[in-house]
């Protein structure tokens, strides 16, 4: 048995259910609910039929003890490793991406990042970022196949990769 005094009803705790779109704190609220409606008589219960650790539930009950729903609701910001490129810098690289003089190549946008924006970054960062994240296009495209490709393309490509 689970010794937590749930302030609020089971009514208020549905319709808090009902209304809450984030799946963490959706979570968070059915496991209260549930200790309310004695659907669940444990916390190791409550933590098998919502898919986490117990300690996970204990912890979720503990802040609820501590500061009541407002509390128990609250999402702490995600510690870890900030971004290497300041949202600032993506912002000027993808405006440089959309330019008609844009990169011809990865090396140039590595290269750019390096001298103009300061941002020491590795070349399958830069690639990762500029092709996944931004989803920016380089200027001149390899050339594809024999019969689709303009004439002199290939040419043109050649001397646009060389250093």
């Amino acid at each position: 048995m689970v010794k937590i005094e749930i302030r609020e009803t089971a009514a208020e705790l549905q319709a808090m259910l009902h209304r809450e779109k984030d799946v963490a704190r959706h979570e968070k609220l059915q496991v209260l609910y549930w200790l309310k409606t004695q659907t669940v008589d444990s916390v190791l219960s409550a933590a098998v039929r919502v898919g986490k650790h117990r300690t996970t539930i204990q912890r979720w009950l503990s802040s609820y003890r501590r500061g009541g729903i407002e509390e128990f609701l609250c999402q702490k910001p995600r510690s870890g490793r900030p971004r290497i490129m300041s949202p600032e810098t993506v912002e000027k690289l993808s405006e440089e991406l959309k330019e008609a003089s844009g990169f011809s190549s990865y090396k140039e946008v590595h290269q750019w990042l390096t001298i103009c924006c300061d941002v020491p970054v590795a070349y399958r960062t830069v690639h990762q970022w500029v092709r996944y994240r931004i989803k920016g296009k380089l200027r001149i495209p390899a050339p594809c196949s024999r019969e689709k490709q303009k004439i002199g393309a290939v040419e043109e490509f050649k001397k646009n990769c060389q250093p």
